[in-house]
């Protein structure tokens, strides 16, 4: 196993918390990250869980103790490392990008120990964790402003990485999994440093919203027992059902269907939706109801993101399309 950052010991069985200093110049306030850790009684992979790379983001921060707790109770070989709020300052002010330097963490990584705040924690995050792991698990959601489906995502590459993503994708069995072709141009994110550095990888998304659904919060976690399981760091697994919904397609939601207009925003379709190309997705309105612009979907595909907040910035964006390709048995 990759030796730890830290000198604590963890005897199998038990969870520790320790503390993970953020490097921060002379004068600057410091910043520790807590991370939760198990192990078995036996060498085998690390497995990393991260939650709270958004601040607005509920559902993983809620599932990563019940899961160490939980994880503790059955594993044999390897470790589980895990860390509940990756961005610390964005969690306590309850926004997806950090109030200190305006940054989105997630588009930052792999960091750099001389920079902003938000990439000293990605340095910090990428070095001293994702380096020493053999598989990621990055837990988002939709945050507060929009909705998405309950789904993993894995990297779809014909590479042995990519195999190793997918085939952990099915073992973590949510109801949809969303399967991204290599992109170089999606770079900054938890994965694609993981993926430099030969570390495979899956993510999740859930329906935000500013909320926690407990069953989303329990698919987080058996799904991550799950992948404990396919890993051979456990011998026991929670039951497992198929996909019933595979997607394909670019997961980037920084490319998602904007907003021309500010105004009032109404949609017309719902998660997971099929929509044709040329479909009406929704409209935007003045307050007293005249019509300002019609969303229109430039791709046939499913919904997977809607805008939930009904007030509306040009530039914002409300829908995101992907592909589909058959479930296979």
């Amino acid at each position: 196993m990759h030796p730890l950052p830290w000198p604590d010991p963890i005897h199998p069985g038990e969870v520790i918390v320790h503390t993970l200093a953020v490097p921060s110049p002379p004068g600057d306030e410091p910043l520790e990250l807590s991370v939760m850790a198990t192990r078995g009684a036996h060498d085998g992979p690390t497995l990393l869980v991260f939650a709270g790379v958004h601040g607005d983001e509920y559902e993983g921060v809620r599932a990563i103790p019940e899961l160490m707790q939980r994880a503790a109770a059955i594993i044999e070989h390897g470790r589980l490392i895990a860390v509940p709020v990756c961005n610390p300052p964005a969690f306590a002010a309850a926004t997806r990008n950090s109030p200190v330097d305006g940054l989105n963490l997630a588009r930052v990584f792999p960091g750099d120990a001389q920079g902003t705040l938000s990439q000293r924690i990605a340095h910090t995050l990428t070095t001293q964790l994702i380096a020493r792991s053999d598989f990621l698990i990055d837990f988002h959601s939709a945050g507060i402003v929009s909705s998405m489906p309950l789904l993993v995502g894995y990297s779809a590459a014909d590479t042995p990485l990519g195999r190793r993503s997918a085939a952990a994708a099915v073992a973590f069995s949510a109801e949809v999994i969303w399967g991204h072709p290599h992109d170089p141009t999606a770079v900054g994110r938890t994965i694609s440093a993981a993926e430099e550095l030969g570390v495979p990888w899956l993510y999740t998304e859930a329906a935000g919203g500013g909320r926690t659904l407990p069953e989303q919060v329990e698919c987080f976690i058996t799904g991550a027992l799950r992948v404990m399981h396919h890993l051979g760091m456990a011998s026991t697994a929670p039951h497992a059902e198929p996909p019933r919904i595979h997607l394909l397609g670019a997961g980037n939601t920084d490319a998602s269907i904007q907003a021309q207009v500010a105004g009032y925003f109404i949609p017309t379709v719902k998660l997971l939706d099929r929509v044709e190309a040329g479909q009406i997705l929704g409209a935007i309105y003045t307050v007293t109801g005249m019509l300002l612009e019609q969303l229109v979907a430039p791709v046939a595909g499913r919904m997977v993101l809607v805008r939930g907040l009904p007030r509306v910035h040009a530039g914002e964006g409300l829908f995101l399309i992907s592909g589909e390709q058959p479930v296979t048995a």
